[in-house]
């Protein structure tokens, strides 16, 4: 039987992924329409979800049983405090690193992205 909290966290992430990738492309839109302010304010957007992960996930996460639950808690509180960092110092070009290692290829899928597949594979 399928881990019901496990799926329906990743659910979670799957749709926090799909926003921090929606704000990152509208970003890369505006810059050029619009100006650095316009793309700054998406990728604040961006930010403050990631912020927002750890605390707005804490209900499903604790529901993950085990020494999984932990990992997967530490794991979004990393994403929540490197963002967290970001907005403080605000730092654009820390915004716009924000889940992607240094060795990051396009077409590669960036940390959230990443954790999301290995909770996969955990179900």
């Amino acid at each position: 039987m399928p881990n019901q909290a496990l799926l329906d966290l990743i659910d979670y992430l799957e749709k926090t992924s799909t926003d921090v990738n929606r704000l990152e492309t509208e970003a890369e839109a505006v810059i050029e329409e619009e100006g650095q302010r316009a793309f700054q304010i998406k990728l604040e957007e961006k930010s403050e979800i990631l912020a927002a992960l750890g605390e707005k996930a804490w209900k499903l996460t604790e529901k993950v049983e085990g020494s999984l639950g932990d990992e997967i808690a530490r794991k979004l509180e990393q994403f929540s405090m490197s963002a967290s960092a970001a907005l403080r110092i605000g730092s654009v070009f820390f915004m716009t690193a924000l889940l992607y290692p240094e060795n990051h290829k396009p077409g590669e899928p960036n940390d959230l992205e990443a954790f999301i597949k290995e909770l996969k594979e955990k179900v």
